[in-house]
């Protein structure tokens, strides 16, 4: 995952919240005035956040961002977070265990969904008859917590942009482009693995085995249309390839599959079917 693009109403409102509450700092090489490119403390991007002074909020039935997913290196730095947000008194919209990591939940100053997690040894991830088996339990978070310690600097080395979730409008035209079309594996799907296809309302794909690289899902957005592109929220989200030639082996395949492709340079820019926006590059 390369880092996540987002619009946003207020630049200095947003730029507040993710200096000031996460900690995260901006690459005084990578911004202006309307946009600002935000990286952790090793420098790594995660985040690039662009002004849109008169931008609308999202209509609640539309398809786009259901959160962007930070990952932690381990538990010590979730526990930090987490007192973080609690010292800074910021509004927590939930906290789970789903058997393959522990997570916090919260938005942003323009509603946009935030996840930071910490995920647990693949020896330990839930399986079912040979499948992954992710579920949502309570997160312990007095044990988390208790992990903490030393004072906050911000996110830590190693932080890295984790997965992206997304509302679609139908999910089984979702996974064919995400499988068919960028290569991803289906690892599970919601409610269960068994789940018939029409009756699943979620589904989790990833490359190398991963829980998820990105997660889609019809809970709030079965049938609906994409927002106005003057709203608030996601322009696009990144996904890394190793090389050119799995560049190109990509574009050959989505153009295949029927998807309409832009050359950005040496980056490719696609659509899903439901009309979020990925960035397909080289990086390592």
């Amino acid at each position: 995952m390369g880092p996540v693009h987002l619009r946003v109403a207020d630049m200095d409102r947003a730029f507040g919240f993710y200096r000031d509450v996460l900690g995260l700092q901006p690459q005084p090489q990578a911004s202006n005035a309307d946009t600002v490119t935000l990286h952790g403390l090793d420098g790594r991007a995660l985040l690039v956040l662009s002004a849109a002074p008169n931008a609308r909020s999202r209509p609640p039935r539309s398809t786009g961002l259901y959160h962007f997913a930070i990952l932690v290196p381990d538990r010590a730095s979730l526990g930090a977070t987490l007192r973080r947000l609690l010292d800074t008194r910021y509004p927590l919209q939930g906290a789970s265990d789903h058997g393959v990591s522990e997570a916090l939940y919260l938005a942003d100053p323009d509603g946009n969904g935030i996840e930071i997690y910490r995920d647990r040894p693949r020896a330990e991830w839930p399986f079912e008859d040979g499948e992954l088996s992710m579920v949502t339990e309570s997160l312990d978070a007095e044990a988390v917590l208790a992990e903490s310690g030393g004072e906050w600097e911000g996110l830590p080395r190693g932080t890295r942009m984790g997965h992206i979730h997304l509302q679609v409008r139908d999910l089984a035209e979702a996974e064919d482009f995400y499988t068919r079309g960028l290569g991803l594996d289906l690892m599970q799907r919601y409610p269960s693995a068994a789940a018939a296809r029409g009756r699943a309302s979620a589904a989790f794909l990833s490359a190398g085995g991963y829980h998820h690289h990105v997660g889609v899902n019809t809970w709030a957005s079965a049938g609906a249309a994409s927002p106005p592109p003057d709203s608030v929220g996601l322009e696009h989200f990144t996904l890394l390839l190793p090389d050119m030639a799995a560049l190109e082996a990509t574009r050959t395949r989505l153009e295949a599959a029927g998807a309409r492709v832009e050359l950005h340079e040496d980056a490719l820019l696609v659509r899903d079917p439901s009309g979020n926006a990925v960035r397909l590059e080289v990086g390592s």
